[in-house]
């Protein structure tokens, strides 16, 4: 079958945006409440969440969940957002508050730490509408009563052993919607799509290196405006 073309419109500023990888497109994607989602930027950077072209905002962060951080992330987002919550050293109706808050404000998921015991999941479960995504850094984090309390879908974060992980659990678990970490180049994304991931988490470059960029566009700029002078 052919593929389908479709038009594109971008805008003159908007020029510098941080661009996927095109190779995540081949995923599956998983239909949340009636929006496929096939990739996912891993970031709470607010210039860089205004300015991707990914389907969703995997806003997690290595810090205690607070509602001021997810209102500013969902004030200025234009896609969709998966909030973490905690789950960790974060609890209880403390998380499940903040899942709560998410939804209040638009979110479409939740999603909790490997660690998060299976209670607080049940007490998470019973005050929101939304999905939760549990995160999965190793084989060795057990899923099935969690799922049983409440988890819709399950996030792997397994540094290099990410695809195995994702195909273990593919494996056992046909139906299961699966997101996962695809690494830095096309090849490790394209393994874990094969493995078994219906989406793909991508994690942007820094502030800082987009700024290098730019820097050396401009520099570009100013020698060639020096030269014509």
């Amino acid at each position: 079958m052919e593929k389908k073309k479709y038009p594109s419109v971008k805008s003159d500023l908007y020029n510098g945006y941080v661009e996927l990888p095109e190779i995540i497109r081949k995923a599956s994607g998983i239909l949340i409440n009636g929006k496929r989602f096939k990739s996912f930027i891993f970031t709470t950077d607010i210039a860089l969440i205004m300015n991707n072209d990914a389907d969703g905002i995997m806003a997690v962060y290595p810090f205690t969940p607070h509602p001021a951080i997810l209102e500013a992330i969902t004030s200025v987002s234009t896609i969709p957002v998966m909030a973490g919550i905690a789950g960790g050293k974060t609890q209880g109706i403390r998380s499940a508050n903040m899942a709560l808050f998410a939804e209040a404000h638009g979110c479409k998921a939740v999603v909790v730490n490997a660690p998060t015991p299976i209670d607080t999941i049940g007490k998470i479960n019973e005050v929101i509408d939304i999905p939760i995504i549990l995160t999965v850094v190793s084989e060795y984090t057990t899923i099935e009563k969690r799922i049983k309390a409440g988890v819709d879908i399950i996030n792997v974060s397994g540094a290099g052993r990410t695809s195995e992980i994702v195909r273990r659990l593919r494996e056992k678990y046909p139906d299961l919607p699966i997101i996962a970490t695809g690494g830095p180049t096309e090849k490790s994304i394209l393994e874990t799509i094969e493995a078994g991931a219906n989406a793909i988490t991508y994690t942007p470059p820094s502030n800082g290196e987009l700024f290098s960029r730019k820097m050396m566009d401009y520099r570009a700029m100013e020698k060639d405006r020096f030269e014509d002078d």
